[in-house]
């Protein structure tokens, strides 16, 4: 495929040069009006700039003839019969990039070029078009989508081009895995002995609690007990009491600083504490600011911010930002078994470079927790698990 930009005063200029150079088959890929020139913004001219390409062969002899350029390496014993000494005085010139590499990096500038979101008016091949689709359908931010898509057509050409959508698939969990790595990820750390979950209403935080307290107890066998500052809710308080029952767990329930400390105390020969805080409209700074009246977190504290994957994601970051005033270790999504759009759990961690400590896909205590590795978020939103 060769593909080039052209610059024109206007589109029928544009398309004489185009069909001249690359002939009647070509395809226009995108098309904007570039202003320059002018005086203080005045008597400014425009412009045509079009990005054009054109396949010059079948896609079967385009094919055979990438796989023809793909270098292949050659036997130890072939290199061993062919070595021949060079001269100390010969100047050795770098060698030409074969052809299929310069198509990756046009193709690379084209994807720059594009305006974010415009990712359907590059021709990508059939396989890695539905990958299109699937980042697309599952919101993930243009810029991210388009840097995956990258990832994808460099491996497309370097293979061969002949993979199925399966092998695209594959590769595209991996480079989301790989971007996922970048974070902390996984659940309670053990490292640090108070394990605060807090978050805005509504998205689960008390039953998370409970589901987190039981694989603590069940899975890893630690010491475990409560406290609640949910002191807004009796319902809560009485919800937590059942699961510290059910678990035989001690809970106190803290009102102010001094309440929080002397629990403290009294848990000290405990393994780790769980904290439950009361629900927070998000839009309200203040009530944020009132969790530092109550919870003492310049002790060793580890926080989980809890979002609701079936929130909007402009509501995701504004939280974000609110609870912020509070250092978020990791993000615990829940609900994922009521949406089918994951995109926001990748777009939130880029954003805020946190990582994810779990997901939960249901109510049943303890059954509905997920620890979340980054092969879990990359399965979860192409939707192929390994």
């Amino acid at each position: 495929m060769k593909i080039k930009k052209y610059s024109a005063s206007s589109m029928s200029e544009a398309m004489k040069h185009i069909r001249a150079e690359l002939g009647t088959e070509a395809v226009i890929l995108n098309s904007r009006t570039i202003q320059s020139g002018g005086f203080l913004g005045f008597f400014r001219k425009s412009h045509i700039e079009v990005i054009a390409a054109v396949d010059p062969q079948s896609s079967a002899g385009m094919k055979q003839e990438l796989k023809e350029k793909v270098p292949r390496l050659p036997s130890a014993k072939a290199v061993k019969e062919t070595a021949q000494p060079v001269d100390a005085g010969t100047s050795l010139n770098p060698a030409q990039p074969p052809e299929w590499l310069k198509e990756i990096s046009e193709l690379k500038k084209l994807l720059t070029s594009v305006p974010h979101g415009s990712t359907s008016a590059v021709p990508y091949p059939g396989p890695v078009k539905m990958a299109a689709h699937l980042l697309e359908s599952q919101e993930i931010d243009a810029i991210i989508r388009e840097e995956l898509l990258g990832v994808l057509m460099e491996k497309w050409y370097t293979t061969g081009a002949d993979a199925s959508s399966a092998e695209v698939i594959t590769w595209l969990k991996d480079a989301v895995n790989e971007r996922m790595s970048n974070f902390p990820s996984g659940g309670i750390s053990f490292t640090r002995k108070f394990v605060n979950v807090v978050g805005p209403t509504g998205v689960g935080k008390t039953t998370t609690l409970a589901k987190l307290a039981a694989d603590c107890v069940l899975k890893h066998k630690k010491k475990v007990a409560f406290i609640t500052t949910d002191t807004y809710r009796i319902a809560a308080i009485d919800q937590l009491k059942t699961y510290a029952k059910i678990l035989d767990i001690p809970l106190e329930v803290c009102y102010n600083l001094e309440d929080f400390k002397n629990a403290a105390d009294r848990f000290i020969e405990y393994d780790v504490v769980l904290i439950d805080t009361a629900g927070r409209n998000f839009r309200n700074r203040k009530y944020v600011e009132d969790l530092k009246t109550v919870i003492d977190y310049d002790g060793e504290m580890e926080t989980f911010l809890v979002l609701s994957l079936t929130s909007k994601q402009k509501d995701m970051e504004e939280i974000f930002r609110q609870f912020s005033l509070i250092h978020i270790d990791r993000f615990i999504f829940t609900k994922t078994d009521e949406t089918s759009i994951y995109g926001s759990m990748l777009n939130m961690s880029e954003k805020f470079s946190t990582g994810i400590a779990y997901l939960t896909n249901g109510q049943d205590v303890p059954d509905d927790l997920i620890e979340a590795e980054p092969r879990v978020i990359a399965n979860t939103l192409t939707g192929v698990f390994d």
